[in-house]
């Protein structure tokens, strides 16, 4: 943490006087004889001043960029190459969820199998799946974001295989635990990369938003396929689950092995090595390279941002709270429509597990909503509408309407659960529980990855270890809770839990501009935004330091500019 206060106070230094730091065109120069810069007086002069001395030695660094219409550039792909990312990332997203509730309705041929009895060991199999959703996006989100984000997806997705295979194989109750915890590890790799990757090929804020919105109702789709197929395949044989999950992960495995990769500083660093490589100039680097820490320095520091946003960023705090109650809730139902559907109306496994399917229902209704909502705010942008240009009416109003439906589906399944009532009742109380569900995440999520943009990985990382840890915890208590409440009073107080964080949404927009206006994240890549869009306009000016570029071959000059160097450090401190 030291490295981080020490960077920090540096960020500003460097903020705080960087148009003394620029190295523009008119300050320095390349003698044509050396390779070393040599520097005006009145700049050397403010480089001698020790405040600046970590900038020294990269002032002379020529920094690599995408130029205009660069082919390169993620956001400059073509359709299909951006489809292909899409199909990557919503399929990878599907069999993670799958297999978080895969076995969901096998633990009675599991226990019979191992002789288990203990009531809260049989919860295990569930609970300990989203632990490993706890510990994997710490180590995946950051990683995405100094490796990329295309190797650690693809590591991750050979890894899930191979335990989905070691669970399918088990030879007793631990080791099947242990090896669904490893798979949960490597199933949340896409959970906490995908949102950084739609970000990654989508600069505009409407498109990114759709994509998004795909990608939760996969999240949503995925748990609620898992108790179906499992309650009819393990009356043959509960291995047959994880079999199952096994071949559909295998049939999609070619989608993430030809997905390129799209995170911009890893492509540009491929770039200045191949640009360095073939003109032997050691000055040309990527702004990814001018971070001066090492790699495990770096890898720290990485692993340390979604917990340094939690208790820093109201934003991610507040959001990850909201998030982790409806997550946990839709998990604690894997455990209360059993009790309610199979103990109180005597379904057999099977048909209980398709209890499930109107969440899903409520689900694609909710994908309506995002929908007919982004033309609404279309049409009120295109007639300048005073509360469009509001950064907060973009994405919460759909968390507005979706936490009161969320309340509401509640208490809807919790006082018609009843011998007395048809089960067709609280069966239709998914519909508003899937459309608040998907609502609420869908609007709480894209906000998180409008306001942090390049760093929303972590953030969504944040958001991600929060959510699991409640989703892991609060099935634990179902069946006591449902046994000592009853179920109507049960449903109740989760009811009247999401009804005190539904007011969430409200807040941000009532003081989400000024929470951001207080947020160093969000301030300091406004400013790094601001000083790209300078750059840019000064190269069309003419003004883009082509001097110093004496060495790079003409095919290389378009993709190279000389960048402010405190700008660049203070990007290197942020991410």
């Amino acid at each position: 943490m030291s490295d981080h206060f020490e960077a920090e106070e540096n960020l500003q230094k460097a903020l705080s006087n960087v148009d003394d730091v620029a190295v523009s065109p008119n300050e320095s120069r390349r003698d044509s004889d050396d390779d070393s810069d040599v520097l005006h007086e009145p700049i050397q002069e403010r480089y001698e001043n020790p405040s600046y001395s970590r900038f020294r030695r990269v002032a002379s660094k020529t920094i690599v960029s995408f130029g205009p219409n660069d082919p390169d550039n993620p956001v400059n792909w073509k359709n299909s190459r951006k489809f292909l990312v899409l199909a990557a990332g919503v399929m990878q997203v599907m069999n993670s969820t799958i297999a978080s509730s895969i076995c969901s309705n096998a633990v009675p041929q599991i226990a019979a199998e191992f002789n288990i009895t203990n009531q809260q060991a049989l919860v295990l199999p569930i609970s300990i799946f989203l632990i490993g959703y706890i510990v994997g996006p710490l180590i995946w989100g950051p990683s995405s974001e100094y490796f990329g984000r295309r190797r650690p997806l693809l590591i991750a997705y050979c890894g899930f295989m191979i335990f989905m295979l070691a669970c399918a194989v088990a030879n007793s109750y631990a080791s099947l635990l242990v090896f669904r915890l490893l798979n949960g590890m490597m199933a949340s790799s896409p959970i906490a990369t995908v949102g950084g990757l739609f970000a990654d090929v989508h600069d505009n804020p409407t498109k990114r938003g759709r994509l998004m919105a795909y990608y939760m109702a996969c999240t949503t789709f995925g748990p609620i396929v898992g108790p179906w197929v499992s309650g009819f395949v393990a009356v043959v044989d509960w291995r047959w689950c994880f079999w199952i999950g096994l071949i559909c992960s295998g049939a999609t495995f070619p989608l993430a092995i030809f997905m390129p990769e799209t995170y911009a500083p890893v492509i540009l660093t491929r770039r200045a090595q191949q640009i360095r490589k073939e003109t032997g100039n050691s000055n040309i680097v990527s702004p990814l390279e001018l971070d001066s820490r090492n790699l495990r320095q770096m890898i720290l520091l990485t692993i340390s941002r979604p917990f340094r946003m939690i208790f820093h960023e109201s934003i991610v705090s507040l959001t990850s709270l909201y998030l982790a109650l409806a997550y946990a809730i839709f998990y604690l139902y894997f455990e209360a429509y059993p009790i309610i559907f199979q103990d109180l109306y005597g379904m057999s496994a099977g048909v209980a597990g398709l209890m499930f399917l109107p969440i899903g229902i409520g689900a694609v209704l909710a994908c309506f909503v995002f929908i007919w909502y982004d033309g609404y705010l279309a049409r009120a942008k295109a007639r300048n509408a005073p509360w469009a240009a509001i950064e907060e009416y973009r994405r919460l109003p759909l968390a507005c309407i979706g936490g009161p439906l969320y309340v509401v589906s509640l208490f809807w399944v919790g006082w018609t659960s009843s011998l007395n009532i048809h089960w067709v009742v609280p069966f239709l109380s998914g519909i508003p529980f899937g459309m608040g569900y998907l609502l609420i995440f869908m609007a709480m999520l894209n906000y998180l990855t409008d306001a942090y943009e390049t760093l929303s990985a972590s953030a969504q990382s944040a958001a991600s270890c929060t959510r699991s840890i409640f989703g892991a915890v609060l099935p634990l208590a179902a069946k006591p809770m449902f046994n000592r409440l009853g179920i109507h009073w049960a449903c109740s107080l989760i009811a009247f839990l999401s009804l005190l964080v539904s007011i969430i949404p409200f807040g941000f927009i009532r003081y989400g501009d000024r929470i951001r206006g207080n947020s160093k994240f969000c301030q300091e890549l406004k400013r790094i935004k601001e000083a790209e869009r300078l750059e840019i306009e000064r190269e069309e000016n003419g003004q883009d330091g082509s001097h110093d570029l004496e060495k790079v071959p003409t095919s290389h000059t378009g993709q190279i500019t000389r960048v402010d160097t405190a700008r660049s450090h203070a990007a290197s401190i942020i991410c």
